[in-house]
């Protein structure tokens, strides 16, 4: 058997590659008009990054990472996430210091978790996120969770439900901890080894556990809302006001978390609502993040930020039925007999292709009729005929493949034949 691809990656081949061309070039396009700038950070950091960075307690950190010993016996690990390498950049890069604040940041790229591969999750997989920095004003929690909903409706997905809660500051946090403590220690020997774990920890994860989702300790536990202070409520209520003069529908769910120590206040989901999406609707998440930047050793700063899985933005879309306006057709085909003529379509079309247009021709030698099948696989909205007679005259036939009209120009106004039917 020959070398396979390894599991839980995939070959991403043309005739599907377009979709996340036309997907990639929408968030970028967005990512513009919100003044949100592109970032790009290497696929490998040092370890001590996301243990810092997405939290010791987390799967991610404990099982799925991807992490390895360089020749210099560093331990290095391909990156599960684009929060932390953006923050670190922002970092040691001192972009705190610009004078344009906050600073609004964009990537898309690979991320890599050692995961049981199964529909839209892959061990390689892709995201688009976005974090803004810098600024502790509602409004821009609002931005950032209006550029992902306009960013999923700008694709034509309908079946979508925000889901928002609020974590608290530090104080609310706090309170919320020992409260979730409390009522968890009694009955801890119930839940899994790594819950168990979490509960002194970080008890906050215990609520996201996969394992213990269905315990009724989990359903009963207290709310984080229960716990608010003055401060963080009417901060709450600010994002909220936003979303509604937005007129960005959502629903509050107090069991919503982000479960690192360092995130607060605002935290969503988006999910699809689609009819044979799967079991696992989830399409992206977000929060806000004030103590991320201190923990890796910058000053400190305010952060929100999203991200989301192109890999399963395409179910999605694919479950609604949504058909992406991608346009695969070429603007001429040249078809040439005869070797001479082949050799004379080869210049044109590079002057073709000079021009602007998107051409192509045979390299099979083929007949005459393949040469027009090949024309029509392509989709080429035109044919150039060149063949013995039209290189004694200088000439070239142009067919219009859609509706079959054929004229013969000088060779020489080729360009200009396409300039005035195609631009």
């Amino acid at each position: 058997m020959g070398i396979q691809i390894p599991r839980g990656t995939q070959d991403i081949l043309p005739g599907e590659i377009e979709k996340w061309q036309y997907v990639e070039q929408k968030a970028r396009q967005l990512c513009e008009s919100y003044c949100y700038e592109e970032i790009r950070t290497p696929i490998f950091e040092a370890t001590e990054l996301f243990v810092r960075g997405v939290g010791e307690t987390t799967d991610i950190v404990q099982k799925e990472m991807y992490t390895f010993k360089d020749r210099g016996n560093r331990s290095i690990t391909l990156r599960p996430e684009g929060t932390a390498p953006t923050v670190r950049s922002f970092v040691e890069k001192k972009l705190y210091g610009l004078p344009e604040q906050p600073t609004k940041l964009y990537y898309i790229g690979p991320m890599f978790r050692y995961e049981r591969p199964q529909t839209g999750r892959m061990r390689q997989f892709y995201q688009f996120g976005v974090e803004a920095l810098g600024s502790n004003d509602p409004a821009i929690d609002a931005e950032v969770i209006a550029l992902a909903i306009d960013f999923y409706k700008s694709l034509g997905l309908k079946e979508l439900t925000l889901v928002i809660n609020s974590l608290g500051d530090t104080e609310s946090r706090t309170k919320h901890k020992q409260a979730l403590i409390e009522h968890f220690k009694p009955h801890i020997d119930q839940f899994c080894d790594d819950c168990q774990i979490r509960l002194e920890k970080n008890p906050l994860r215990i609520l996201d556990c996969k394992k213990d989702a269905e315990n009724p300790l989990i359903q009963e536990a207290p709310a984080i809302l229960n716990y608010l202070n003055a401060e963080s409520s009417a901060y709450f209520n600010k994002v909220k006001q936003y979303l509604k003069e937005m007129k960005i529908d959502f629903v509050v769910d107090p069991t919503l978390v982000r479960g690192l120590d360092y995130y607060n206040h605002t935290a969503f989901e988006i999910m699809s609502n689609a009819k044979g999406f799967g079991a696992i609707t989830t399409l992206s998440g977000g929060g806000r993040y004030n103590g991320l930047v201190q923990e890796i050793g910058g000053p400190e700063t305010a952060g929100i930020g999203f991200a989301l899985s192109i890999e399963r933005l395409l179910m999605a879309l694919d479950a609604e039925g949504v058909a992406l306006p991608i346009d695969k057709e070429i603007d001429c085909y040249l078809i040439a007999h005869g070797e001479q003529a082949h050799e004379k379509a080869t210049v044109l079309l590079y002057e073709l292709r000079k021009a602007g247009f998107k051409a192509d021709q045979d390299y099979l030698n083929r007949k005459i009729k393949g040469q027009f099948k090949s024309a029509d696989r392509k989709k080429a909205k035109f044919t150039a005929i060149l063949g013995e007679s039209e290189l004694e005259n200088n000439t070239i036939a142009i067919k219009e493949m859609l509706s079959g009209e054929q004229t013969e120009i000088p060779m020489k106004e080729i360009i200009a034949f396409f300039q005035s039917k195609l631009t």
